[in-house]
């Protein structure tokens, strides 16, 4: 098994090379506000710690008939984000006019706003995925998220979606702690007792407000914990996964996801942020080097095709360690999301920890 899985990663690595060189664009975010009705530990955008610039609607409106006319709707998918996007007031206006210009889209909420009205104009306006978190059981979730009655609202919003019936996904995400390891079996019996299409389990990451609460991250036995149950789940059936974050080694690799790890920001995934300022990931901090240009003076499609430079080369190289080390190959410096960039270095690797 460990020959076909080197054998597929160096498939990978070469075609990770030429995505550098000829990258696609198949996921644009959008996020469409920074305005949040919770105050979450962990959140990489600093919600409600920062203002909010909002671009007009006539702005998506435009740009959107940019991205139909230049990369065109079959192979891009549109993921509507904030802070709470259904805090923005225009959000159904923006979402429906993607519709009808044919964008297939999925959003990422708090799930708090959902109701069944709410699902219901989700719906039509052509939602297809929403993934909505829940980060616990009741109290550590309403702790973490620092929002009252979060969970219940969170879980009520699911239902609803549930209950509409027409999407094609729906997902939970899960962010994993050192207050919440300890609750993912019970976490476990919940989600096998909902209609969910998938459960997606993530560790809590050393980027914006979790910086403060260094207390809160994970440590190797947590880590090797948190792998293996995914492992142990997926034997059984459920469908649950690690998100598309770090390298894992031949143990996890393919075994807590359903492919192998790639950092898709610069090459698969671009993004808008709430000023029109033009990224690649939305979780990786906002700064000169990683801000490609902005949507009210750049042309998108030529910041697209000619930018992305710092995502375009490998991480690997960036740092001597890492350009030594002899699984460069298969992460080529690990996510862009978690690398320092002032000390040049990844803040997240997983080598002499599960491999």
């Amino acid at each position: 098994m460990d020959n076909i899985k080197t054998k597929h990663l160096k498939m990978l690595a070469d075609y990770r090379q030429q995505l550098m060189k000829q990258p696609q664009l198949r996921s644009l975010f959008l996020e469409l506000t920074l305005r949040c009705n919770e105050n979450c530990l962990h959140c990489g955008s600093r919600c409600n710690d920062v203002r909010s610039e909002e671009l007009p609607v006539q702005v998506y409106f435009d740009f959107l008939d940019k991205i139909k006319h230049d990369f065109g709707t079959d192979k891009l998918m549109l993921c509507i984000t904030g802070g709470e996007p259904l805090l923005r007031k225009e959000f159904f206006d923006i979402m429906g006019y993607a519709h009808k210009l044919g964008f297939r889209w999925g959003m990422t909420s708090n799930g708090i706003l959902v109701t069944d009205e709410v699902a219901k104009q989700l719906h039509e306006c052509g939602m297809g995925t929403i993934s909505i978190s829940i980060d616990g059981l009741r109290d550590t979730h309403d702790w973490f998220r620092r929002t009252k009655g979060g969970y219940d609202k969170a879980m009520r919003g699911v239902e609803a979606l549930i209950r509409q019936g027409t999407f094609r996904h729906v997902q939970i995400t899960t962010v994993v702690h050192k207050k919440n390891i300890n609750e993912l079996d019970e976490l476990y019996d919940i989600m096998c007792g909902i209609d969910i299409d998938s459960w997606r389990v993530i560790n809590l990451e050393p980027i914006g407000r979790a910086k403060e609460y260094p207390e809160l991250l994970l440590e190797a036995d947590d880590y090797r914990r948190l792998f293996g149950f995914i492992k142990e789940k997926r034997a059984l059936g459920m469908p649950v996964e690690y998100g598309c974050t770090h390298y894992l080694g031949l143990d996890y690799e393919r075994e807590v996801r359903d492919w192998y790890f790639l950092c898709n920001a610069g090459v698969y995934t671009a993004s808008v942020m709430a000023n029109g300022d033009i990224g690649a990931c939305l979780d990786i901090e906002r700064r000169p080097e990683t801000i490609q240009g902005n949507i009210l003076r750049d042309d998108f499609t030529e910041v697209w095709n000619n930018r992305f430079e710092y995502f375009r080369t490998s991480l690997a190289e960036k740092n001597e360690k890492c350009a030594a080390c002899t699984s460069k190959e298969f992460c080529g410096g690990g996510s862009c999301h978690s690398w320092d960039y002032d000390k040049l270095e990844q803040q997240v690797c997983f080598k002499d920890i599960l491999f």
